[in-house]
């Protein structure tokens, strides 16, 4: 068995309106889904993907409103990598970004308003391209998945064992590449800061690896007869989970690549409205009443068709 790459990335956001224009209309995602935290139902959990809302695109927010900001530390994710597909498209980033610096290799580092750490690479995988259409970025510049995560690890060699369990290759530099048949992403570790981690509004939650539904409840028993503990596999409606630590702290999640979100509503209205699992659906009304409201952000494209 191989896992597939990121499946998901979720953060930590105390500003849903903000976090949707950002994400939506900035780096032109598409929201996928608006939905809500399973564990605490009171807040958003909102999904931004591909045009057609695939594992590999999906960056995912818990809204707690007012969240104070967080700052990355040991055990914690620093940095999501994104994919583009040439030197050109990364020209159109730096430009079309605010307060962007530029790595070595020609990579655009920026961070969101809350301070979430992000950086545009060109990718060297052949893997099929997660893209989103907006109207004001040319298809071939567009955000293609992710490439991989950057987290603060004391002494990444502790992760090693946890890693080639999970399939990964070493890449060096405490760098790990999880790659099944259709796509892949990394993990890389840095050394921490020396100020202590603090999550909140900013920083990563934890980070899913895909599989599919065939393999899913594979890989729980492959981690539990190694003596990880997990969370065993719960059912999120539009997919299933298995949660655990990996030794520098990060939270990593295992996600199957089935049903997906079509399974309430019809591709063309993915994002529209608030989609909830069918044993929350009785309480729709008083979950509603608790939301920050939120608009469609595609109501004008579809008005003006």
């Amino acid at each position: 068995m191989q896992l597939e790459g990121i499946h998901h990335i979720t953060a930590i956001t105390g500003d849903a309106p903000r976090n949707v224009d950002f994400y939506t209309r900035v780096l032109g995602l598409r929201m996928a889904a608006k939905t809500v935290n399973q564990d605490d139902p009171t807040v958003y959990h909102l999904f931004y993907a591909d045009e057609l809302g695939r594992p590999g695109s999906e960056l995912t927010f818990f809204e707690y409103p007012g969240a104070r900001a967080g700052e990355a530390g040991a055990g914690m994710v620093h940095r999501i990598v994104w994919r583009v597909a040439s030197p050109e498209a990364l020209e159109f980033w730096a430009s079309r970004l605010d307060d962007v610096t530029r790595g070595p290799d020609g990579s655009v580092l920026f961070s969101d308003f809350e301070g979430l750490g992000q950086e545009i690479v060109v990718t060297a995988a052949s893997d099929e391209p997660l893209a989103a259409f907006h109207p004001k970025i040319p298809e071939e510049f567009a955000l293609q998945g992710f490439e991989g995560v950057r987290a603060y690890h004391r002494d990444p060699s502790q992760s090693a064992a946890l890693l080639e369990l999970l399939g990964a290759r070493s890449l060096g530099e405490g760098a790990w590449d999880l790659r099944g048949s259709r796509r892949g992403s990394f993990v890389a570790y840095d050394a921490p800061p020396s100020s202590p981690p603090r999550p909140g509004a900013g920083t990563v939650h934890h980070v899913a690896w895909g599989t599919t539904v065939a393999e899913h409840p594979r890989w729980e028993d492959r981690l539990t007869s190694a003596g990880v503990p997990t969370s065993g596999i719960i059912d999120r409606h539009y997919f299933h989970s298995i949660y655990f630590r990996e030794p520098s702290g990060v939270l990593f999640e295992i996600a199957d690549d089935g049903p997906g979100f079509t399974v309430d509503v019809p591709l063309e209205e993915l994002g529209s409205k608030v989609i909830l699992p069918p044993r929350l659906e009785p309480y729709r009304s008083e979950i509603e009443a608790q939301l920050t409201p939120l608009p469609d952000p595609r109501a004008d494209r579809v008005a003006q068709r």
